[in-house]
Formats: C-alpha cells, structure tokens, sequence
C-alpha cells in the first residue's frame, strides 16, 4: 500500500515579556540556522493549550500563561514538507530560557520585536506579521511574499 503524503499540524508559541519575544536559533531539522518560536507538533488528542506548555518547557524549561489563538497558516515553503501552522502568544510566566533539546536549538533569547535576527523561521516571520498587522489567516503564497 502507497503512503499517502498528509500535512502535519505544527504549534509555534510567541511568547511575550516585557515587550520582548523569545527566539531560539534552530538547527538538525528544516529551517535550520533560522530563528524560532519554541514549538512542535501537536499530539493526538492533544489540546492547543496543553501541547504549547508542553513544547515551551520541554524545549526551554520556563512555563507560560494567558496563552490565546494568534492565526492559522498552510505552510508550504519548506517542501517536500507541509505543515497546518497554529501560532498561538502567551505571556511568560516564570524560568529563564535554557537549551534542553541540543539536537534541536543552539540557544535561546529574548529580542525587541523592532530589532530581530535573521533570517526568521517562516511560521516565526508569520507570527510576528500578525501580531504587527492583526491578521489571522494565511493561505497564499502571494501574501507572505510582501511580508516582514
């Protein structure tokens, strides 16, 4: 039986503190060398809200609150993967950000959200134009063209 190819729900969290927002520089997988927004793939019969103060402590052991819906993205840019992109924002709660998935993020920080590195994370650049813009929804590639 052929396999068939599926997209992959992914979360991104753009956590706030003190109007700044906390990036990590990614590395073994697509996009890597970008910034990012902790993040992962939702599990089964996972919540949204469970899976981002899953993913946030497991990648950088701080814990967040007041998390909200921030948009919905059909991300193709990294083919031959396809993600269904949840962005959500939170607020940070407690704990200093630290490397736990070495394999996976070479650091993290907090930045101004007028002064980031680059190059962004696709679904991280989307996130920041919401915020920036109010938009929610994302699903052509002409759109993100003309974006941050």
């Amino acid at each position: 039986m052929k396999q068939q190819n599926r997209p992959k729900v992914g979360i991104g969290i753009m956590i706030l503190k003190k109007g700044k927002i906390l990036l990590g520089k990614r590395k073994g997988s697509h996009g890597e060398g970008e910034y990012s927004f902790p993040g992962g793939h939702l599990e089964y019969m996972e919540l949204f809200e469970k899976c981002a103060k899953r993913e946030t402590k497991e990648e950088c052991g701080i814990e967040i609150e007041n998390i909200k819906f921030q948009f919905l993205s059909n991300v193709t840019k990294y083919v031959p993967k396809h993600y269904v992109h949840i962005g959500l924002i939170a607020d940070w709660k407690s704990g200093k950000p630290e490397v736990l998935e070495p394999e996976k993020c070479e650091s993290w920080d907090w930045y101004a959200i007028d002064n980031l590195p680059r190059p962004l994370f696709e679904m991280c650049r989307q996130g920041i134009d919401c915020y920036k813009t109010g938009e929610n929804y994302i699903d052509s590639p002409k759109w993100l063209m003309n974006k941050v």
